[in-house]
């Protein structure tokens, strides 16, 4: 595969986090497109950019990926950066930026499959000798089972959900009568 130089990059985010991809975009010669929906159209994110192209009023507009992805070909674009998030964290998003002929600028989509299954994620890095957080990280989830290893590792333990993100499904327990 003989990789070709990104022409324009379409940032499908809002916020310091277009600032940042576009600034360094530039630098390397590579005009960038943002979104915005209209409640956003006022942010520096949504006029910063070689070409900045409304979502329409929906705030919902940054994740549709059909739509996202979508916008970014008909904008005429050769690659879409995902930002930080939602789409960041997204396999579904990344085959489809590719499916269209677009460049994903991100990891490849079983990476992103694979670090978004907590259980899976752990194992990648132990294999890898990366330390991490002790804990139990198995698929046997009785609840007196777990309780044993909450007592093995010590309290407070902190119990998350193996797939899901931004804190949800994320609990410290302070004491076995917890």
């Amino acid at each position: 595969i003989v990789a070709k130089p990104l022409r324009s990059l379409y940032i499908a985010n809002r916020g310091e986090i277009v600032h940042r991809i576009s600034r360094t975009a530039s630098r390397m010669g590579i005009d960038t497109t943002t979104v915005y929906t209209t409640p956003d159209a006022q942010l520096p994110s949504a006029t910063s950019a070689f070409t900045n192209l409304s979502l329409g009023d929906a705030t919902s507009g940054y994740i549709d990926i059909d739509r996202v992805v979508s916008t970014a070909k008909k904008a005429g674009c050769d690659s879409v950066h995902p930002g930080y998030g939602f789409l960041s964290e997204n396999a579904t998003f990344a085959r489809k930026v590719r499916e269209a002929g677009l460049v994903f600028v991100g990891p490849p989509q079983g990476a992103i499959e694979s670090m978004g299954a907590k259980s899976t994620s752990k194992e990648i890095m132990i294999a890898a000798n990366v330390p991490v957080v002790p804990g139990y990280h198995g698929s046997n989830q009785d609840s007196a089972f777990l309780l044993e290893q909450a007592k093995e590792i010590g309290f407070p333990v902190l119990i998350k959900a193996i797939l899901g993100g931004g804190g949800k499904g994320m609990r410290i327990v302070q004491s076995a009568e917890e």
